[in-house]
């Protein structure tokens, strides 16, 4: 671990307002609407040089500080009553390196902006989810992730990080460092504030997208073989006719898509003109980051939660029948995602591949009982939850499925001794 120092401000200079552009009293609101919170200062730093100076300013008053992203998750990561950083201005892909396979980029990059940068250099991001409006430190601090059985999510993937401490230092933690890369990885912001991450990427590839609708008997006959045959492979399970239309995703012609798979297969095509490109829907050839992405527009309120992958068949027919016989109302479509096992301390995929079950209900409706009923559910199943998702987790859960719990506890102390980084939610669970 490295340390910057930068010159203090003196004490003759010292001023009651960050000296980055800020409002008092705003109301932060997330993109699903269920969170929010009104902290006393909202900052907008516009470079390193500001970050730094905000969290010296709430070091000195006495602030807790919580930097925000995108606001995707639905979880309530981001309150605070004291500093809320908005890192939107600091984006920029600062850096690639072809031979090592690595991109550089500034925290508040979305993961749609890495897309022609990269490409250009001939590299590309090795897997994304649905959506690709979060930013970069955002998905890194909740484990963001697409489907894959051998591909990662965005935390497995982070190799360096630059950021500021609760000391108000600016740290740099490298490959060098494995411990505290490990608790980087996976930190749910509570380390300190993201300037700068580099991530392993991949050589630039095409993907052809193949979009089928398969009776849920076909879908699990196939389960096994769907998973290890596919670079990218998850489906959707919709309970009635009309799940698909309420995630903007198209229905089989003709087909009443209850009790059906909208399934999603995408593989390397190998093409040597961009004339063979298509973007007929079902059937798309074309970068990478431009399929990835797709559907899913609307505001919607989520459960994710992650079973070992033995164990995944068996938990997607526990939720169906929850549904069935307790929940007919729900009509939200089931997904269903693979992704492999790595070693972020805190990282849902610690130590295990998993398959991803992911709940989905409408906003404004009450949807509290069904997400408790399937955190009950699942919990023979030993799972973990998504940390940007609503979720049910415990301190006592986390001692018993996070065999690294401690070890990250002890480097978010090193980084942050008083706290000043935790809100109420992280403060329970890591605190």
């Amino acid at each position: 671990m490295t340390t910057t120092n930068l010159p203090h401000t003196s004490s003759a200079a010292r001023a009651a307002t960050p000296s980055a552009p800020f409002g008092t009293d705003v109301t932060w609101t997330n993109w699903g609407g269920n969170q929010s919170a009104t902290p006393a200062f909202t900052v907008r730093p516009r470079n390193e040089q500001e970050a730094l100076d905000a969290v010296r300013f709430a070091i000195r008053e006495g602030l807790p500080v919580r930097a925000v992203g995108s606001g995707h998750s639905s979880s309530p990561l981001v309150q605070t009553g004291g500093v809320l950083m908005d890192m939107s201005a600091l984006s920029a892909i600062t850096g690639t390196d072809r031979e090592r396979r690595r991109a550089r980029a500034l925290a508040g990059t979305t993961i749609n902006a890495f897309g022609d940068p990269l490409w250009e250099q001939g590299l590309a991001l090795g897997n994304q989810g649905d959506i690709d409006k979060q930013q970069i430190a955002g998905a890194l601090a909740t484990s963001t992730h697409g489907s894959g059985k051998n591909l990662g999510s965005f935390s497995s993937s982070l190799r360096w990080v630059k950021l500021i401490n609760g000391y108000g230092e600016i740290v740099e933690i490298g490959e060098g460092q494995l411990r505290e890369l490990r608790a980087a990885q996976v930190a749910l912001g509570t380390l300190g504030v993201f300037l700068e991450v580099e991530l392993a990427v991949e050589d630039s590839y095409y993907l052809q997208e193949q979009i089928t609708y398969p009776t849920w008997a076909e879908t699990a006959s196939t389960w096994d073989t769907d998973i290890d045959s596919n670079r990218h492979y998850s489906f959707l399970w919709c309970p009635e006719n009309d799940s698909c239309e309420l995630l903007d995703l198209p229905g089989a012609p003709g087909l009443s898509m209850a009790n059906r798979s909208y399934t999603k297969r995408y593989n390397v095509a190998h093409i040597q003109d961009e004339r063979d490109i298509s973007t007929v829907e079902g059937s798309r050839l074309d970068r990478s980051y431009r399929i990835y992405p797709g559907g899913f527009t609307t505001q919607f309120h989520e459960l994710e939660y992650f079973v070992r992958s033995e164990d995944g068949l068996a938990a997607v027919e526990a939720i169906q029948d929850l549904i069935r016989t307790r929940y007919p109302e729900q009509r939200y479509p089931v997904e269903v995602r693979w992704v492999k096992s790595d070693e972020g301390y805190m990282s849902q995929f610690q130590g295990r591949d998993s398959t991803v079950i992911t709940l989905t209900t409408e906003p404004g409706t009450d949807y509290w009982q069904f997400f408790r009923d399937a955190d009950s559910l699942l919990q023979e199943f030993e799972p973990r939850a998504h940390w940007g998702k609503i979720h049910f987790m415990t301190r006592s859960r986390l001692e018993r499925l996070y065999p690294e719990l401690d070890t990250f506890i002890q480097v978010r102390r090193e980084f942050d001794p008083r706290g000043m980084f935790l809100n109420d939610h992280t403060r329970a669970l890591l605190g």
